[in-house]
């Protein structure tokens, strides 16, 4: 696969849009952040280190959904409070990204950042999903999210990344505001995300 261009445009695109929200959003972030101090205590973000465009890591933001554990090794089922439920499942978690949009990790949209001990065990051809910086939202986003299995999910990256251009843009982000709306997909089976593994059938994983 010939890797795309991250053109001049789509990047001003990007950082437009991005400062844009986050002066929109900043009622709401401050809302949100101190509904989490209130609930969870601190800190309010959550940060992990996720695999970029080239693979190149960095250190993906979002707002927490979980409490801090009481003893070693408590699931994470156990841990969610009312307001990392809320989050998660309208997506307002997501927000901080736009910070890894505005510093140039991410993109408004393109394939959502896995984690780099995934990403070790691409084939080459899946390799090509790090040809363009990862996004807020993707095509697999829109098409099924996380109850699809990651081999699925990685295809419709590809797919995506094939034909990127701004009229499938446009439809992405139409049918994210319908998904933001009618939430679907958030989690996978049983409440849990699939993850990756050298099987390429996926094992459960829980992602905060």
């Amino acid at each position: 696969m010939t890797a795309p261009r991250d053109g001049r445009a789509r990047r001003v695109c990007d950082v437009v849009v991005s400062a844009f929200a986050m002066v929109v959003v900043s009622p709401l972030a401050l809302v949100i952040m101190l509904a989490i101090l209130v609930t969870m205590g601190g800190p309010v973000l959550f940060r992990q280190r996720r695999s970029g465009r080239h693979g190149r890591e960095f250190v993906i933001l979002k707002f927490r959904t979980l409490r801090s554990p009481d003893h070693p090794g408590e699931p994470d089922r156990s841990r969610r409070t009312g307001v990392g439920a809320v989050l998660r499942w309208t997506s307002l978690d997501e927000l901080p990204q736009l910070v890894n949009i505005l510093k140039g990790d991410m993109s408004i949209i393109g394939p959502r950042p896995t984690l780099p001990e995934q990403v070790r065990y691409y084939s080459a051809r899946q390799r090509g999903r790090l040809a363009v910086r990862p996004g807020l939202t993707g095509w697999a986003q829109v098409c099924g999210r996380n109850a699809l299995s990651w081999p699925e999910r990685i295809e419709l990256d590809l797919w995506y990344i094939e034909r990127r251009g701004w009229r499938l843009d446009l439809r992405i982000v139409l049918r994210t505001i319908g998904i933001l709306l009618r939430p679907r997909g958030v989690v996978g089976d049983g409440g849990v995300n699939p993850g990756f593994g050298p099987d390429q059938e996926g094992h459960p994983r829980h992602v905060a």
